[in-house]
């Protein structure tokens, strides 16, 4: 786990040293155990090393192969690298360190670009081979390691963050207008642009090749999710006992580290799951958990603190239990900070993982995370039970589409933003935008519920899932901390897909034959339903408590609704409803007042929408005015 930046001047131009050394600098939280930097003429690379693995200095990048070749910068692990490394061997290579970095270069040199289809991992990483004078970047399947570029025609500037590429002197930061369309309309970004002008992310799964002669950037996609071709004679056994051989082998393969692993312990299955059988793998595993204080909390969200049944498994399990509870003061304190981080504004209140990962780089530099396991096995029954019965594709996505509309919809864009930023938008585009996820992959169906099921896990995991990959990098990262994967683990993800949508939600055929006239309100009902996940459910049984295998989905959030309407309600004002709100610029002040005046008076829960302007002032503070983060 490092950060990672690098130039390429296509004109020739000399790239300083000093440059990459201020791109560095700026990321140096990714990486305290380190710090390397490589010129040669017109490209250069620069790293910031968190040691992992061999931590003594065989380990350092930039590396390059032992006939040099290559030269590369890594970040991220590689969970197949000793298998990679024996049949190297086999080759005739030879090496130096434990590394799985070294792996990757001497890789390079035998299979060219296309190792990169054969690593089980998470990964970004910029390779430049010396002989053709050619540039890769790459990102894993996943998309679980971030990876951003910029390209002007002349130079290609690209980092782990995009704080190091707007150190490049001839980039100036503006915002990208369609961007904060889209992010004002989904509360995440379902393309590769970012808020940053002309900077993209790298799409999962995708190589760019640069040289002297590129004029445009050119993506190779060489993998993607595919939910379209289930087995459908694949026995629920059959699908549970493979699920739970899958999750252990993908543990332990993750587990390989030279410094010390935790695990994040919230109240639910996934983290638990993963919990159970990693600490059976080392003595006294250590776990963390993230509480709230629930003492001016009501409603539903008085069930958001999972502390004790966090407690109840760690007990079970033997670890050594470490929690945090974040009141409603500390939102003011750690936003500025979670924006800087964040900078690629996504998905919803993240500054609890902000503290729990700083709660564990106190303790450890590993932490294992259960996210994927939802998005792969049915874990939101009540969003695909809005579309299972839609008749035709057209009646899909405009079911769809109407709930991932997060937080502006096209009717009020007008209302949202300042004249010159409507004028220079399209309100239809978010709509184009959606539609266009479907479209990578060409199998997708619209016939039956259980295709319907079945995009909406590929239209989730390509999207939803990629925005809380991105904040779970960049906040483990503002800590120096690693997190991995299981779920997101080659193996199972590709069993996974294959698994029938009967086998995952449990209630299927009941809410097929659902009689509305009986049950009430459709809404109501498939609300009412929580029978996601049922094959893993199964699969955990032996691990954790039946309470938690039990127990309704809930995600990991901070009750916002309440104490936006209390304790924090005149933060917010002070911050989004004055003269200094510097995102005024861009989004009309009235709309603002109107939105905080609402929630708080409970006359509508617009926490989502709050959280989104909070966001984006203090982007437009940091990145647009130069602001620091208070100390």
């Amino acid at each position: 786990m490092c950060g990672i930046v690098g130039i390429l001047n296509l004109n020739g131009d000399a790239v300083y040293h000093g440059l990459i050394k201020k791109m560095t600098d700026v990321i140096a939280h990714r990486g305290y155990d380190g710090e390397g930097i490589y010129v040669n003429e017109n490209m250069g690379f620069g790293h910031r090393r968190l040691a992992i693995l061999d931590v003594s200095p065989k380990g350092a990048q930039p590396m390059s192969s032992r006939n040099n070749e290559w030269i590369v910068v890594f970040n991220g692990c590689i969970y197949n690298f000793h298998e990679l490394k024996q049949e190297l061997k086999g080759k005739g290579h030879e090496f130096i360190s434990t590394t799985d970095t070294e792996v990757i270069v001497e890789g390079l040199v035998e299979y060219g670009i296309k190792l990169i289809e054969r690593l089980n991992g998470m990964f970004a990483i910029g390779a430049y081979n010396l002989n053709t004078k050619e540039l890769y970047l790459c990102r894993d399947r996943f998309g679980v390691k971030p990876l951003y570029y910029w390209f002007n025609g002349r130079t290609v500037v690209f980092a782990s963050e995009i704080k190091a590429i707007i150190q490049h002197p001839d980039y100036k930061t503006e915002v990208n207008m369609h961007a904060l369309n889209e992010y004002f309309t989904f509360q995440n970004m379902f393309t590769y642009n970012t808020l940053f002008k002309d900077v993209h992310m790298l799409p999962p799964a995708n190589t760019i090749k640069i040289t002297t002669e590129t004029t445009s950037i050119v993506h190779h996609s060489w993998w993607d999710y595919n939910f379209s071709q289930p087995d459908e004679n694949m026995s629920f056994e059959d699908a549970k006992s493979e699920t739970q051989r899958l999750l252990k082998n993908a543990i332990v393969r993750q587990m390989v580290s030279d410094v010390p692993v935790g695990s994040y312990l919230s109240g639910g299955m996934d983290s638990g799951s993963i919990t159970a059988i990693a600490s059976k793998q080392v003595n006294r595993l250590t776990t963390f958990t993230c509480g709230f204080d629930m003492s001016e909390v009501t409603g539903v969200e008085s069930n958001y603190d999972e502390r004790r049944d966090a407690e109840m498994m760690a007990n079970a399990f033997k670890t050594e239990h470490y929690e945090q509870v974040i009141n409603a003061g500390d939102l003011s304190w750690s936003l500025p900070r979670v924006v800087w981080h964040i900078e690629d504004l996504r998905v919803g209140m993240s500054y609890p993982n902000y503290y729990i990962s700083r709660l564990a780089s106190k303790f450890v530099k590993v932490c294992l995370q259960g996210t994927g396991g939802d998005e792969l096995y049915g874990g939101y029954p009540w969003r695909y039970y809005r579309v299972f019965n839609s008749l035709n594709k057209q009646e899909f996505f405009d079911n769809y589409f109407g709930f991932w509309q997060r937080l502006v919809n096209e009717d009020n864009k007008k209302d949202l933003f300042q004249n010159k930023v409507f004028a220079g938008i399209d309100v239809n585009e978010p709509r184009r935008i959606f539609e266009r996820v479907f479209t990578f992959n060409e199998g997708l169906r619209y016939d039956t519920p259980e295709q319907h099921i079945q995009n909406s896990l590929y239209f989730e995991i390509k999207t939803f899932l990629q925005g809380l990959l991105l904040v779970g990098d960049k906040l483990a990262m503002a800590n120096t901390l690693e997190e991995r994967f299981p779920f997101l683990d080659n193996d199972l993800v590709n069993f996974a897909q294959r698994i029938p949508i009967k086998h995952k939600l449990a209630d299927l055929e009941k809410l097929k034959r659902l009689d509305e006239n009986v049950f009430g309100a459709k809404a109501k009902q498939y609300q009412d339903y929580r029978d996601g996940k049922n094959v893993l459910r199964q699969a955990m049984m032996e691990f954790i408590p039946e309470k938690i295998i039990n127990r309704n989905k809930q995600g990991f959030s901070a009750p916002d609704e309440s104490w936006y309407r209390g304790e924090n309600a005149a933060y917010i004002k002070e911050l989004l409803l004055n003269n200094k709100t510097v995102s005024s610029e861009f989004i009309n002040p009235d709309f603002i007042k109107k939105i905080v005046n609402e929630h708080i008076n409970q006359k509508v829960n617009h926490r989502l929408l709050i959280w989104s302007f909070m966001n984006f002032e203090w982007w437009c503070r940091l990145f647009l005015d130069n602001q620091k983060v208070p100390g």
